[in-house]
């Protein structure tokens, strides 16, 4: 009997989750850390520099290792060993949300607005408003390094920032871009190599632009639980949430300390239980240069030459779909979160979608034009 490669929700089980949950960091295998704290390893970012300046080999390999065979989460303490550069940061993302609290709603993909303050595509954002503070914060070699050792040569890097005030609710346990922002029976319709795939086109990180004690609700982790393979569409079930709360942990983190996790990690944002303390991170997200194609497509063009022919024809449900899924772009990603927010969900309209919203709805080609442009322009940063 051929063995499945696509699941459906039924087939997660919380047992043999626990299983890959249970497991434990040998230190030694790692010999670069300088402790293992509650299955978290901790590097000292000088160690690091000083074994890459002769085995820089070395230093990736294990690097590598604690993401993908390991616990899938590792913590760089002094990331950012001057952090007068992190306060002028700080002072940057405080003048961009300021000013955007007054014209909209900073929403969280993973808990309730109002909660935190969210600065969307934050990396442009910073060097418009400061290109000198860009250019210093991040001309970062070991940042560079650890991008470099997840995702290898050519990645691209985009960021959030993300505060969560005094009394601010904890996240949902989640995972984390691609699949962990769509729905579970989206991510089940993709075979299961392809899921265990997702987690080597991202890396999570994130950057501590305040002191984090434990009572300001740093980010809660499940140390192994990226192994998983199933974790895409059972991370919203009851049984896998109550697992998470009951297991999880966290660390405190010093200002310009860096926290990197492996995607697939269960990991939320947690409570704010302080009556003044302020957390802020910088949430890095770096993807590798291969989630890319190897043309680039004006779909916008084509779709305005295909429409009228599709909606004059009326093929077929099944030649319809297949059509649209070749002329136009099926995925929300990559987009401006500020001006094309999700909508009903976690991810925006896709032009598919949009497409197929037109036929259904006899759409003029007129209106399709005018629709397809609005929704490219939202798209643009």
């Amino acid at each position: 009997m051929s063995p499945e490669y696509f699941a459906t929700e039924g087939q997660v089980s919380v047992d043999d989750f626990k299983t890959f949950c249970n497991q434990r960091v040998n230190a030694a295998d790692y010999p670069l850390s300088a402790a293992v704290q509650s299955e978290v390893i901790i590097y000292d970012r000088s160690t690091l520099e000083d074994a890459a300046a002769t085995d820089k080999r070395s230093v990736l390999s294990e690097l590598h290792k604690a993401l993908s065979y390991g616990p899938g989460v590792f913590v760089v303490k002094n990331l950012f060993s001057d952090v007068s550069v992190i306060d002028r940061a700080s002072a940057a993302f405080e003048k961009i949300m300021r000013e955007e609290a007054a014209s909209k709603v900073q929403a969280d993909h993973f808990s309730k607005a109002g909660n935190n303050g969210r600065i969307w595509n934050a990396l442009q954002k910073l060097g418009e408003t400061s290109p000198e503070v860009f250019a210093e914060y991040y001309a970062n070699p070991m940042l560079n390094l650890i991008c470099t050792a997840w995702l290898g040569p050519a990645w691209r890097m985009t960021s959030q920032v993300n505060q969560v005030r005094p009394g601010g609710e904890a996240q949902q346990p989640h995972r984390d871009y691609h699949l962990g922002f769509q729905q579970s029976a989206f991510a089940a319709e993709f075979p299961i190599p392809v899921q265990i795939l997702t987690q080597y086109l991202t890396l999570q990180g994130a950057v501590a632009h305040s002191d984090m004690p434990l009572a300001s609700g740093p980010t809660q982790l499940l140390p192994w639980s990226h192994q998983y393979e199933l974790g895409y569409i059972a991370y919203r079930q009851p049984e896998f949430a109550q697992y998470f709360a009951e297991n999880f942990v966290q660390l405190p983190l010093k200002k310009g300390d860096g926290l990197f996790f492996n995607p697939a990690l269960f990991h939320a944002a947690g409570n704010n239980t302080t009556e003044s303390h302020v957390r802020t991170a910088n949430l890095l997200q770096i993807s590798s240069a291969f989630g890319v194609p190897m043309e680039e497509v004006n779909h916008e063009h084509l779709l305005k030459l295909v429409y009228p022919i599709l909606l004059e024809s009326r093929k077929p449900a099944d030649k319809t779909k297949a059509l649209i899924e070749v002329a136009a772009r099926g995925y929300s990603f990559p987009t401006n979160l500020d001006t094309d927010p999700p909508v009903g969900g976690m991810v925006p309209k896709t032009q598919q979608q949009l497409v197929t919203e037109a036929l259904n709805e006899q759409w003029s080609v007129e209106r399709f034009h005018s629709e397809l442009d609005a929704q490219t322009l939202k798209r643009k940063a």
